[in-house]
């Protein structure tokens, strides 16, 4: 797919060239390699394509959110990387430069042109780009980004960034609103790989991203004199149903598709997952209502009688399900689909409810395949490399031909319920959760693709009207529509929150741990070495606090079983809170820039713990 508008352009050039001299080509482009003017639509469809460096990027917010272990991206995965990487640098690479310039070059044609559809699409997907990238990174080059001339670039701080992108946004929305005259054909349906140039899908989508934008200040102090309205005008205007989820098209075909591009990063063809990549323990605890009860004297797990189903005491609340499966309700089917088993290897049982209940999940740590209780098995449930003749084209999202999700109507709903949750609005909270849950299990049904009784060669071990059945069970049991509003806490929303954005969202669900502040127990404003933390140590609350909002989150260096290690020096004990921008660009070109950021400098062996704005309570402080 990546290669269609570069194609497009070369033709155009091609075509050109073959009909002047030379001598007169060269007159009309001053630039000897392409033309100088594209028409704005052929831009679009390579500008949207970009967006599968997200994905690429997963590979750091996966082990950061504990949704996925590693044993390829490590460092990430211990909180510690050094400088001199372009690891986790897709997304900046992307919004400078794979987008960048073909970007700015579209809008401006385009609003020139007056071409207003075109103009709207561009400033969404501007808006869009900028929110993940200031998010995952903090500080920005913003006002000297694009400038011709300049060899330093100076950097905006977040607060600066974050009305940009909400004006992108409402500018994306004022342009789409607009009569449009321009008869775009075929040209935008073609070349929009999201919404084929609907206009009222994009609009949506703007106010998305505003939405999306303002959740993630939703622990701030003023959050709710601020900002909450805004998001709640905004969240009524974009999507609807998840009919409106924002996704990419991938054309897929496997080894027999023209480059390898065109396939899902996830998918089997690519071998990005392998078992480089697999399910935490922590996801696996979450998704099968087994997050283990701990002693608080001691940080042990408490024992069970030998010959239990668990090694180890449950806590007495979960928040997603329970291990009571054979009791309608209590079962989420989403682990059916969004984690891995080897269970059922030859997909025999894929239309059995009471079989496909009993399967055995487990996760492994934050750097090896080996969890506490078990080892984790591949994305596509081998405890084996990947490999297409074991696994087909994938499964799922993990499919040579799934699409690439970018943002999704459960989301919002979430963002919602947080927000009605803050306002004190505990009512409209719980009706907006239990939206959410319920738009999550549409769309996790969505992308299921059964593989094929008797045979082991892929897909999905739950077929879809399985799914769909005991999803309907699972919304009206006691962990959606039947919570009372009594037990409903701020952990059921972000934690189905979290399960909702398993695997793709991850970014995003770092972005809420953060402003929670991984659970640490201190005191203050924001924590700090010798508040929360130590060199070598890391308090988290329990979770019998009242206040812990991921049930069962324990970092490395938390004083728990099976945790109780420490980060690198370098971190002064702090856990990490921003990735460094790409090494490539900055570290070698843009280093005095760098240098000057507060309160930590970006030169500083400790700047990917410096604490993003939307993270403080207040203003960012200077030192």
């Amino acid at each position: 797919m990546i290669k269609k508008t570069s194609i497009s352009v070369l033709l155009l050039a091609s075509f050109m060239f073959m009909t002047t001299s030379c001598e007169d080509w060269l007159d009309v482009n001053k630039n000897v390699d392409a033309p100088d003017y594209v028409e704005g639509y052929l831009y679009l469809a390579g500008i949207i394509q970009q967006y599968q460096g997200m994905y690429w990027d997963i590979r750091a917010t996966g082990p950061l959110t504990q949704m996925m272990g590693t044993t390829s991206y490590t460092s990430f995965a211990t909180h510690y990387y050094s400088a001199a990487s372009d690891a986790a640098g897709e997304q900046w690479r992307m919004v400078y430069w794979l987008q960048g310039m073909n970007l700015e070059n579209m809008i401006n044609q385009s609003v020139e042109a007056e071409n207003w559809t075109l103009a709207g699409i561009g400033y969404a997907i501007k808006a869009f780009s900028w929110d993940q990238l200031t998010k995952f990174h903090g500080e920005l080059i913003l006002k000297d980004a694009f400038v011709p001339g300049l060899l330093a670039h100076r950097y905006d701080y977040q607060d600066t960034i974050y009305k940009a992108v909400r004006d992108w946004a409402y500018k994306a929305i004022e342009y789409l609103e607009m009569p449009d005259a321009t008869g775009y054909g075929t040209k935008l349906s073609d070349n929009d790989y999201i919404y084929g140039g609907d206009r009222d899908k994009w609009i949506k989508f703007a106010y998305g991203v505003i939405v999306r934008n303002l959740t993630s200040l939703s622990n701030k102090s003023d959050f709710t004199t601020e900002y909450a309205q805004e998001l709640i005008s905004a969240a009524s205007k974009s999507f609807l149903s998840s009919d409106d989820d924002a996704t990419l098209k991938v054309a897929g075909g496997g080894a027999a598709a023209p480059q390898s591009g065109y396939n899902n990063f996830w998918g089997t063809t690519r071998v990005n997952l392998s078992r480089s990549y697999f399910q935490h323990e922590y996801a696996v605890q979450v998704f099968t209502g087994t997050v283990p009860d701990y002693d608080e004297e001691t940080g042990n797990k408490l024992p069970t009688p030998e010959g239990s189903d668990t090694p180890y005491q449950l806590a007495a609340t979960q928040i997603i399900c329970d291990t009571n499966v054979m009791v309608a309700g209590h079962y989420d089917p989403r682990v059916a689909v969004k984690l891995a088993t080897i269970d059922d290897a030859n997909y025999e049982y894929i239309d059995k409810i009471d079989s496909i209940k009993r399967r055995k999940y487990y996760g492994g740590g934050f750097t090896g395949l080996s969890g506490s209780i078990g080892t984790a098995p591949s994305f596509y449930g081998r405890n084996a490399v990947s490999s297409t003749a074991l696994d087909g084209s994938g499964r799922w999202l993990y499919r040579d031909d799934a699409p690439y999700i970018l943002m999704t109507y459960a989301e919002l709903r979430f963002c919602l319920a947080e927000t009605y949750w803050k306002l004190g609005m505990k009512p409209e909270a719980l009706q907006a959760f239990k939206e959410g849950v319920a738009a999550d299990l549409e769309f996790t049904a969505t992308y299921i693709e059964p593989g094929s009784k008797g045979e082991a060669a892929g897909g999905d071990k739950i077929t879809t009207s399985v799914f769909t059945a005991a999803a309907a069970e699972y919304i009206a049991g006691p962990y959606v529509n039947g919570l009372d509003i009594n037990d409903f806490t701020l952990s059921h929303i972000m934690m189905q929150k979290w399960v909702a954005l398993y695997p793709w969202g991850a970014s995003e669900a770092w972005v809420d741990m953060r402003k929670y502040h991984y659970d640490i127990d201190y005191t203050g404003e924001y924590p700090s070495n010798g508040n929360g933390w130590t060199i070598t140590t890391l308090e988290q609350k329990w979770d019998t606090d009242e206040t812990k909002v991921y049930k069962g989150l324990y970092l490395a260096p938390a004083q728990v079983q099976n945790r109780r290690g420490s980060y690198n020096a370098f971190n002064d004990g702090s856990p990490c809170y921003r990735i460094r921008p790409r090494y490539n660009s900055e570290y070698m070109w843009n280093k005095p820039s760098l240098e000057g950021l507060k309160p930590i400098s970006g030169m500083a062996n400790n700047y990917q713990c410096s604490i993003p704005w939307f993270a403080y309570p207040g203003a960012m402080p200077l030192n």
